[in-house]
């Protein structure tokens, strides 16, 4: 089965409840190795999508793919705000005209948006970010497309390998960010942002599942 409009919009929703119910714990991680934000920054970011979501719901999902980016650029602060903002507008600006994504649709999105997280923060591997999350998830993404799984298939196979990926940040030190300025004392903590890309991930597991 594909992702529909309907879904992806489903989602969405989802996500704004989801990053309200987190806010302060998301918040909280941030405040260890961060500027205690993040979870503030989410819950607002996806509030302002809500507000932005219903003149474009009945359109193509490329345009609701930027309209997502463009207003998560605009109302999120700090990193996040551009990261995030990209990950969807990269992915928006491929997609247009499309009212479903099929599996190989789906592969394309995720990688256009990693793809966007590292034109905008040149993270790698072990530094303690989102990537560190998105990294696995999209190789696991591209490999089950190609081997034929629907988009809910290839969720599944995902989430595990997401959590195992957010579970791995804790003991790095981190060498991005505000975080990086703590030097060894950024070890032990698990990342914001790493955070919310997961919960990005199961909520739309749990929307495909509905």
């Amino acid at each position: 089965m594909p992702l529909s409009k309907a879904q992806l919009l489903a989602w969405l929703g989802k996500l704004d409840a989801v990053y309200a119910a987190k806010k302060e714990y998301l918040t909280d991680l941030d405040a260890a190795i961060g500027d205690a934000d993040h979870g503030i920054n989410m819950n607002r970011g996806f509030g302002k999508v809500m507000e932005k979501l219903p003149p474009v719901a009945d359109k193509d999902i490329g345009t609701i793919l930027k309209t997502v980016g463009m207003t998560l650029m605009s109302s999120v602060g700090g990193a996040s705000g551009p990261l995030y903002g990209t990950f969807w507008m990269k992915p928006g600006m491929l997609l247009g005209g499309k009212e479903e994504l099929d599996a190989a649709d789906f592969a394309r999105f995720v990688e256009a948006g990693v793809d966007g997280i590292l034109q905008r923060g040149r993270p790698e591997r072990g530094d303690k970010t989102m990537y560190d999350v998105w990294a696995p998830v999209l190789e696991v993404v591209k490999a089950r497309a190609a081997a034929g799984d629907d988009v809910a298939a290839i969720v599944d196979a995902a989430l595990p390998v997401g959590e195992k990926a957010l579970a791995d940040t804790i003991p790095l030190q981190a060498r991005k960010g505000r975080a990086s300025y703590l030097g060894e004392r950024s070890v032990g903590h698990q990342d914001p942002g790493a955070t919310s890309s997961y919960y990005m991930l199961e909520t739309l597991r749990d929307v495909l599942h509905a």
